[in-house]
């Protein structure tokens, strides 16, 4: 298909460029501005794009959004990208979170959620991974018992992005142990803020503190909270887990460019090995923009793109930490210095090293990934799973 922009889609895209312009400044190279100001720019910022109904382009102006095509979404997207628009607290709420709400809550959840969470009053995370079932989501082992008209929870959770801001929280739990494991889920909404409920913040490797341990003990949830019907949790979890493979497909971090400038000023543009490097990239590059065409020629279609999106974070992470490796080593013994004072490039390549672990493992390992595009997407056989018919008791 062609992909320049129709002359609908040219107007919007200079009626968002033209807001951009009007509110932020544009992106500049290095590390992100996330002083202590960050959170009340994002809240303030989240606000003006919710009143000029740019928040969500695609929800219906009932649900406060634009009513927009997804190609208007992808195009706000980009425009977007290309500004220092404080955007992260509210990824995971309004990318998975909110949306899994809207697809199974009651009218009443839509009412007092939707509207606050779009306008950056209320923050939400996604609580599903725990030590013993990452990828593995249908393993989870934090239980929920019914009592009268509340469920009680008790269990661990790990790796939740953002929970130590957030307001509320999607919350998987097992509610019946003598069914497979894919059976006997159930999801709830959950006040980060009630009694039982206790955050821990995890200091990463490089430096970040975006992940927490989230523990419940006796924490009481009212049935008129749940989502979905009891044991139907994992159908509830398909939809945010589409969401979020799709949300983290891209990479946030320096890509062959930044490299490239950086190797240009150094003086290292000649070599030879490096100059191949470079090359793989840039051709990794271009193959994942040509995959990204088929998401948006679905999308163009009014189709839902399928697991072929699972390919994106696969080639974005890897490529990541591949490009940040050769950026340090490229800086010898100053490779080390981790500090944004001193170290080229504001030490973005050390920063996005230490990240891009991490990137691999968040929305799915790369082994889970790799298993969905081949039987998926290639139409490949399963692989064999020994508990597949089994009751989660008897694991």
């Amino acid at each position: 298909m062609d992909f320049n922009d129709t002359p609908e889609e040219a107007e919007f895209r200079a009626e968002a460029r033209a807001f951009l312009e009007q509110h932020l400044d544009k992106k500049e190279a290095g590390r992100p501005n996330r002083d202590d100001s960050y959170m009340k720019r994002a809240k303030e910022w989240q606000n003006i794009k919710a009143e000029n109904r740019f928040a969500q382009i695609t929800w219906p102006e009932a649900m406060g959004g634009r009513g927009g095509t997804p190609m208007q979404q992808v195009i706000w997207n980009q425009e977007e990208a290309q500004f220092d628009a404080p955007t992260a607290p509210f990824a995971i709420g309004l990318g998975m979170c909110v949306p899994t709400v809207i697809a199974f809550g009651t009218d009443a959840h839509k009412e007092r959620y939707v509207k606050k969470a779009l306008h950056g009053e209320e923050i939400w995370c996604q609580l599903f991974s725990e030590p013993a079932a990452g990828s593995d989501v249908a393993g989870l082992k934090t239980k929920a018992v019914r009592d009268g008209d509340d469920w009680v929870v008790n269990g661990q959770k790990v790796w939740t992005t953002g929970a130590q801001f957030s307001d509320y929280g999607i919350l998987l739990t097992r509610t019946d142990p003598d069914v497979p494991k894919h059976k006997g889920l159930t999801m709830f909404i959950v006040n980060m803020k009630d009694p039982g409920v206790e955050v821990r913040p995890i200091h990463q490797a490089s430096g970040g503190r975006e992940f927490n341990e989230v523990y419940f003990t006796d924490v009481r949830i009212p049935d008129s909270d749940r989502l979905g019907e009891p044991g139907q949790g994992w159908k509830v979890a398909i939809v945010t887990l589409m969401n979020e493979r799709l949300a983290v497909g891209g990479s946030p971090g320096p890509d062959w460019q930044e490299i490239m400038d950086y190797a240009r000023d150094a003086g290292t543009l000649s070599d030879a090995a490096f100059r191949a490097k470079l090359a793989d990239w840039y051709v990794a590059a271009q193959g994942y923009k040509l995959a990204k065409f088929r998401t948006q020629t679905a999308l163009s279609r009014g189709e839902t793109p399928g697991p072929e999106n699972s390919i994106g974070k696969i080639i974005t992470a890897n490529h990541l930490q591949d490009i940040c490796n050769s950026a340090i080593e490229m800086q010898d013994h100053y490779g080390i210095i981790n500090d944004d004072d001193k170290a080229p490039a504001d030490a973005i390549f050390q920063q996005s090293f230490m990240w891009a672990p991490g990137l691999r493992i968040a929305g799915g390992t790369d082994e889970i990934l790799k298993n969905i595009i081949a039987e998926r997407v290639l139409g490949l056989p399963q692989d064999v799973r020994v508990d597949k018919d089994k009751a989660f008791s008897e694991l």
